[in-house]
């Protein structure tokens, strides 16, 4: 299958360290088919338990569209046994880093996959909307919008879905960490990534996990929480490492051990 046919690509760089996925249906506003979202589920899988990998980035073909969302029209080609479920394994679920460069539209299923991820990057042109009120479609995702923006502004967005908010509006909002020219987009998505390399990876891992689940619990549990977690860190080599790196005034060289 050549790359143009594949409906998306998984590229690794430096050392496997940084991935990029890029879902490429340009000519279906990288809509995803029920094929594709399974395929994307057990990348998230991989991309976790991958002991080399540190942060990824997730993006679209082309220049018009980051995700339309849920592709209604395609059948799948695999059939799967069982009852019918869609993929919910998401970089929600993921506790390394993400980050969803966004080239274009984000939309439905695309505001879904930005959402989950922890860093949203779009370009100038990108317009962002959840669309499910204009479809009859579920959204129940739509509840944690309100960890990055007001109630008022998750109303605006949600239940008037007939309208696409620029990316400047969305970033206003709340929803995006940058907003950039569209040629500076993947070159603004990869030092975002490369910063990621020197820090150490367990400790950013804890951290992800306990502003997440802590967004949900009362503070004082949350605190109890991340304090139980990081006990994980005691006794690691990159502990003693990044005292070394620091009395040598060099960049310390984590490796998770």
């Amino acid at each position: 299958m050549t790359t143009e046919e594949q409906e998306f690509i998984v590229e690794k760089k430096e050392d496997g360290k940084i991935w990029i996925i890029t879902l490429n249906r340009p000519d279906k506003r990288n809509a995803l088919t029920l094929d594709m979202m399974f395929d994307l589920e057990d990348t998230w899988k991989e991309y976790q338990a991958d002991e080399e990998s540190r942060v990824a980035i997730i993006t679209g073909a082309g220049d018009k569209s980051f995700c339309a969302g849920a592709d209604l029209l395609t059948p799948p080609k695999v059939q799967r046994p069982g009852p019918f479920r869609i993929p919910t394994f998401s970089p929600e679920d993921v506790w390394k880093p993400t980050i969803a460069a966004i080239n274009g539209h984000c939309i439905a299923g695309g505001a879904l996959i930005a959402h989950d991820c922890d860093i949203r990057i779009a370009a100038e042109h990108a317009e962002f909307g959840v669309a499910e009120a204009m479809r009859n479609m579920p959204a129940s995702w739509v509840r944690d919008l309100t960890l990055h923006m007001s109630i008022g502004h998750c109303m605006e967005l949600v239940l008037w879905g007939d309208q696409r908010v620029s990316a400047q509006r969305a970033y206003e909002m709340g929803f995006y960490n940058r907003v950039v020219p569209a040629d500076k987009l993947m070159d603004e998505a990869m030092e975002w990534a490369d910063r990621m390399l020197y820090l150490a990876p367990r400790a950013v891992w804890n951290f992800k996990e306990i502003i997440k689940r802590g967004a949900y619990m009362e503070p004082k549990l949350a605190r109890i929480f991340g304090q139980a977690l990081e006990q994980n860190l005691r006794g690691m080599e990159d502990s003693a490492e990044a005292g070394n790196a620091f009395r040598e005034k060099r960049k310390p060289i984590f490796k998770n051990k």
